[in-house]
């Protein structure tokens, strides 16, 4: 049986991970030149989706990620919810990204692990993101490797180009928003006193 904060934090994980989704990440020019060219925001080339996976794992642990990433999959793969970034439904199981939104789940799970086992400080927690993230990557390549040596993925790229496209390329990136939820994940578990 699981506590009601988790729970809690795994409708908070589906809800953020839906809105994610749809969220471009951006980020800011330095604050000091901002008396000369004001304040521009530059698009990272990703969502939060990845962002709202780690940190439910920071904040609800293990079961609240695991179960959020659930919810998540089974309500994106019905016909009704078309909640993935290029639609939903079974047929989306033959898509390249697919298997990095099936990382997902034990990402978050793996988070969450790490991020409730070491004391709460901001190295561990950006350790237990790092760690979750590589997992999703393993994952995503995984499936995609299989997706292509079986000819069942829709991608009409080669396996290396995908590979790139979907595993080296949003990294840089994605280590921003993984430093981003590692300082919100810190700042939010002293304010609530985990």
């Amino acid at each position: 049986m699981f506590a009601p904060t988790e729970l809690l934090w795994a409708l908070i994980g589906l809800l953020l991970t839906i809105g994610g989704t749809f969220l471009e990440a951006y980020i800011t020019n330095v604050p000091w030149n901002w008396t000369q060219q004001g304040v521009q925001a530059h698009s990272l080339g990703i969502t939060y989706q990845i962002g709202a996976v780690l940190l439910v794992g920071c904040m609800g642990g293990k079961n609240a990620g695991a179960i959020s990433q659930i919810a998540y999959l089974a309500l994106g793969l019905t016909p009704w919810f078309p909640i993935f970034s290029q639609g939903g439904g079974i047929d989306y199981l033959t898509q390249p990204t697919f298997g990095y939104l099936l990382g997902f789940i034990p990402g978050a799970w793996v988070c969450g692990l790490l991020a409730f086992k070491a004391p709460q400080r901001l190295e561990s927690l950006a350790f237990s993101c790092i760690c979750g993230l590589l997992v999703i990557h393993i994952t995503g390549l995984t499936y995609l490797i299989l997706t292509h040596s079986l000819s069942l993925g829709a991608g009409s790229l080669p396996l290396w180009k995908e590979a790139l496209m979907y595993s080296v390329y949003p990294v840089p990136a994605q280590m921003v928003i993984v430093c981003a939820v590692t300082v919100l994940a810190f700042f939010l578990r002293q304010l609530m006193l985990y």
